[in-house]
């Protein structure tokens, strides 16, 4: 049995983070263009809260917030480990840390196949956001997840 952690992200896991990006079979074909010349630099990591799921040495999953506005910005899962949970795992740690952060909601501007994802984590559908060409040619779903500040006990 494979054992998972998530832990901030450091500057020494932007290439990695990096190559998981580019590796999605998810935005391949159409939505390819997105991340041409896309990287997850150093700066970035150090400038957003940003985790990585890990499995052994491997990175499985990662995701990164902004924090104001409050948004998801990247949230991406290896394809060898699609269906193992990790995708909800991460949503869940994020909202953790969101309300730790005391944002109430948190945007979601989402890949298009990835919306049905987001709505079974909870997220609500708001609105869509027209192509913006020539990177974006195609409409993304809007969503918002409603941040729940755990109980004080």
């Amino acid at each position: 049995m494979t054992s998972y952690r998530i832990s901030r992200a450091s500057a020494s896991d932007a290439v990695r983070i990096t190559a998981l990006v580019h590796e999605s079979a998810a935005y391949q074909g159409e939505y390819a263009s997105i991340l041409e010349d896309y990287r997850v630099t150093e700066d970035y990591l150090a400038t957003h809260p940003a985790f990585v799921a890990h499995a052994q040495r491997d990175v499985v999953g990662f995701y990164s917030l902004i924090e104001y506005p409050a948004e998801l910005d990247l949230l991406f899962v290896a394809d060898s480990a699609q269906g193992t949970g990790i995708g909800a795992w991460l949503v869940e740690h994020m909202l953790g840390q969101a309300a730790d952060l005391g944002m109430t909601e948190i945007r979601v501007v989402s890949h298009p196949p990835a919306a049905g994802f987001y709505e079974r984590m909870g997220a609500r559908r708001v609105g869509v956001i027209p192509p913006s060409p020539p990177k974006v040619t195609w409409e993304r779903p809007e969503l918002v997840f409603d941040v729940k500040r755990p109980p004080r006990g």
